[in-house]
């Protein structure tokens, strides 16, 4: 097997342009923050965006075929190369402005400091 990679654009004919693969992600909490943690092997740093809105976060990015050749025949296919997405709804309020992430050894690490709530807000009851 050839060891020295090149990233390059797949071939037009092997990979849709049109399909998006789906990320994995994982979801921790801690005491004070969400740490949401993605493997995406062969991905660039560059090629990566993240996004909060309110509640959703929205992780983008595209893995090129780590070849450039033309391929005869296809034995067997599981990973996925080109563009991928994942948005997920996170399961508390969040201070999506602090987030930060680090990409490390094709792993994406995001940390979203939640938002601590503690009023109560009480709720007026109308009667028909």
């Amino acid at each position: 097997m050839h060891s020295d990679f090149t990233y390059s654009k797949a071939p037009s004919h092997t990979w849709s342009t049109h399909s998006e693969g789906q990320l994995s992600v994982d979801v921790h909490e801690t005491k004070n923050e969400l740490i949401v943690v993605a493997p995406m092997a062969g991905a660039l740093a560059q090629d990566l965006q993240i996004n909060v809105n309110n509640d959703l976060l929205t992780i983008r990015g595209k893995r090129e075929v780590p070849f450039d050749s033309a391929l005869d025949q296809t034995h067997h296919t599981e990973c996925y190369w080109g563009p991928f997405s994942r948005s997920i709804v996170l399961p508390v309020d969040v201070k999506g402005e602090l987030s930060q992430a680090e990409y490390k050894n094709g792993v994406l690490v995001i940390t979203i400091p939640k938002r601590s709530i503690h009023k109560k807000i009480p709720i007026k009851i109308v009667e028909d």
